[in-house]
């Protein structure tokens, strides 16, 4: 399963938890089974984060294939002027 790490500011929407373990082979399947169980987690990454797959910082990850081995981060999103 794919390892989701959940940032620091909203561990308290996973129950504390640093790290989930979720299976989905895409962005939205991902998204879907956070959502099941973190309703409030899957709304605040949708919203205030960028999704980084296996290093890599995407922009439209919709369509985006998650392998069992990845690993996933959410940084904040950078805005500018």
């Amino acid at each position: 399963m794919a390892k989701v790490h959940v940032p620091f500011d909203l561990r308290h929407l996973a129950e504390g938890a640093a790290v989930l373990e979720v299976r989905g082979s895409c962005y939205r399947s991902l998204m879907a089974v956070l959502r099941d169980r973190y309703p409030a987690l899957e709304a605040a990454l949708v919203r205030d984060k960028a999704f980084v797959l296996d290093g890599e910082i995407l922009d439209s990850p919709l369509l985006e294939a998650v392998a069992p081995d990845s690993e996933i981060h959410f940084l904040p999103r950078l805005g500018g002027g």
